[in-house]
């Protein structure tokens, strides 16, 4: 079980605003204010009442249909509802618990309606389970009932959302339908990391957290393109969360760190928390850059292709409320389709000859590199490909970085230390004279959506470096780089792994950058002109001694995010570093941020830093450089904020 089980403490509290301490068992645990008593009673009234089996094929392959492997389940609306209803929920029954298996699932919905007002389609997600519309619209394909995610329970009183990861929801739409659902009346996404939420239509309530069972703790989560009507969506316990370019009817509260990026109908600016208005929020009106990521679609032929969306510049809102999402249509032809049992040797071939790339389920066991050497190349993971690189190699390279897309899959570290998991742009590209072609990858720039990184945890693994990105102007759209706190071969000295994420390149731009736990900088940011807009951090639990942390001497421990000494222009918007280390000493690091003092004003807004937990020892000194108070035992459980920096 996760730590974080013992972290972050926020339990439901209908009839009180206010944060309070109790003692429970001599423990003092975190009481927060979710929602007034009369929200959840709106929210009630609004909505409508009411053994793991082996999951049969969905649908029978065509002629025309790709062989995307037996894992991807294709449902059309001519289905039997109940034959649906079975197969998506034997897969939950093994998925929901199934945290570090090899399992992996899509679940693939043609253009239709599913389920009515009396005989919905309600079931959960676990594990590595993407569920995705084959529409062109998320209008296209309509779910009447919900598809949700819930606490898990580990024991009496202790159900969590803490450890939902890797699951996604994408490309249709929910009229939320949940008759007789008791307490679970409304679309529960109580998710934490690498669960991200794209071009979804939700009409009725949505909950970020599952306050059905408690405490109901939650930790995540991204949405982008997706549309909220006729409901709020409730934050609740959710400790962090960052939501881009949607629509939104309302948005209940916020809890340390909640940041809106080009949404309509956003919550306005409000750092830190303060009872004139609400928050924590952190509000930018439009996105300065972005490019949402690529699905399949069945056309009305029912051939097979896949979307690549436009590349957008100062944007809000979705890109399908006011008409069909910019962008270029690709035929299935022009991908190869591979499975974990094809040689990387054949999946290069097939890069290199101009195709793009699917990966289905499965996980891929790697002896060199996969290497993305075409411009405008996709690779577009279906049902989490997971991918392992077993010889201490690099999983992935992207070698021309201009228009490349990645999107949707885990990169594992391999038993022998790699170098660095993927790496996008070659060895000093971004020091190279872009002046001719510049303007031509700025229109054109490389995007990572949903790609997610561990080191340990599944299996043993080590690498010093998950992300490296040399070239310019490429987006980073929800990435999670995971040094494992829990599961198997987890350790000081097991699953080594330095910096999470290391950006060398120009004009780069991250939204939703989720980075834990590494040993040293958890963040290098060595580019000009970059922009992070939303940062989660846990600085690592387990440094057994201050002396085996420290980035210098003199200084203690390592910043999580570090912007480089030659760095002359950045921009950071609410990012939060939290801590709580676990060996029973003081451990300290001197700054949770590190940035040139010779920025320029107000390059940062909205950075926060936290110290977990009464059980723990030491903390963070400061916030930025020399700025900001500390986190540490003596004020846990408390944001210390800076405003604005330099």
């Amino acid at each position: 079980m996760s730590l974080r089980t013992f972290l972050s403490r926020w339990h439901w509290q209908p009839d009180a605003w206010k944060s309070q301490r109790v003692q429970t068992g001599g423990a003092r645990l975190r009481r927060h204010s979710i929602l007034a008593a009369c929200a959840l009673v709106a929210f009630a009234c609004v909505m409508t009442t009411s053994g793991v089996g082996t999951a049969q094929a969905a649908s029978t392959v065509s002629p025309s249909q790709p062989n995307f492997g037996s894992n991807v389940y294709i449902f059309n609306p001519s289905m039997p509802l109940s034959q649906i209803q079975a197969t998506v929920d034997s897969i939950a029954n093994q998925q929901i618990s199934n945290q570090f298996g090899t399992q992996r699932y899509a679940l693939l919905f043609e253009p239709g309606t599913y389920g009515s007002s009396t005989t919905p389609l309600n079931f959960q997600v676990g594990y590595y389970t993407s569920v995705a519309g084959l529409g062109l619209s998320p209008n296209d394909v309509v779910i009447n009932g919900s598809v949700d995610v819930r606490n898990q329970c580990f024991g009496s009183n202790n159900c969590i959302a803490l450890d939902n990861f890797w699951r996604s929801l994408s490309n249709l739409s929910i009229n939320v339908t949940t008759p007789n659902a008791g307490c679970y009346a409304g679309e529960f996404w109580a998710v934490s990391q690498a669960a991200p939420m794209r071009r979804v239509h939700i009409n009725g309530n949505t909950t970020l957290m599952d306050y059905c069972s408690g405490p109901s703790y939650a930790s995540g989560g991204f949405i982008s393109d997706s549309a909220f009507e006729g409901g709020t969506v409730i934050n609740g316990s959710q400790q962090q969360w960052m939501v881009r370019n949607s629509n939104l009817d309302g948005w209940t509260n916020g809890v340390w760190n909640q940041v809106f990026s080009g949404v309509v109908n956003a919550p306005a600016q409000c750092f830190p928390a303060q009872s004139s208005c609400g928050g924590p929020y952190t509000t930018v009106a439009t996105s300065p850059v972005t490019r949402e990521a690529p699905y399949m679609y069945m056309d009305a032929n029912k051939h097979y292709n896949v979307f690549v969306p436009s590349v957008q510049h100062n944007s809000s809102g979705t890109t399908w409320s006011n008409g069909a999402t910019p962008g270029t249509s690709i035929s299935i032809n022009k991908f190869f389709i591979a499975s974990p049992t094809d040689s990387v040797e054949r999946i290069n071939d097939a890069l290199e000859s101009g195709r793009s790339l699917i990966l289905t389920p499965g996980v891929y066991h790697l002896k060199q590199s996969i290497k993305v050497t075409r411009p405008d190349s996709v690779v577009l993971g279906l049902g989490f490909p997971t991918l392992i690189p077993d010889k201490g190699n690099t999983a992935m390279t992207v070698e021309s970085a201009k228009g490349v897309i990645l999107s949707g899959m885990i990169i594992d570290a391999g038993a022998k230390n790699s170098r660095v998991l993927l790496q996008v742009g070659s060895d000093h590209e971004h020091e190279r004279d872009d002046h001719e072609s510049g303007d031509q990858i700025a229109s054109d720039p490389t995007t990572l959506s949903d790609v997610f990184f561990r080191i340990g945890g599944a299996q043993a693994g080590s690498a010093t470096n998950s992300l490296i990105v040399n070239s310019n102007n490429v987006i980073l759209d929800d990435i999670w780089a995971w040094r494992a706190d829990h599961g198997n071969g987890v350790g000081w000295t097991s699953n080594t792994a330095d910096t999470g994420v290391i950006v060398n390149g120009n004009n780069v731009t991250a939204y939703g950058l989720f980075v834990e736990h590494y040993q040293k900088y958890e963040v290098i940011w060595n580019g000009n002109a970059g922009t992070n807009i939303f940062f989660q951090n846990e600085m690592p639990y387990d440094p057994p001694t201050q002396a085996a942390w420290m980035e210098a001497p003199g200084v203690d421990g390592w910043a999580a995010f570090k912007v480089g000494n030659h760095v002359t222009s950045f921009s950071g918007y609410g990012m939060g570093s939290y801590n709580f280390f676990n060996q029973g000493v003081d451990i300290y690091a001197a700054h949770a941020f590190e940035a040139p003092e010779t920025l320029p004003a107000s390059s940062f807004h909205d950075l926060l830093t936290i110290f977990l937990s009464t059980s723990g020892s030491g903390g963070t000194q400061h916030v930025i450089n020399n700025t900001g108070g500390s986190a540490t035992i003596a004020n846990p459980d408390t944001p210390v904020t800076v405003v604005s920096y330099p």
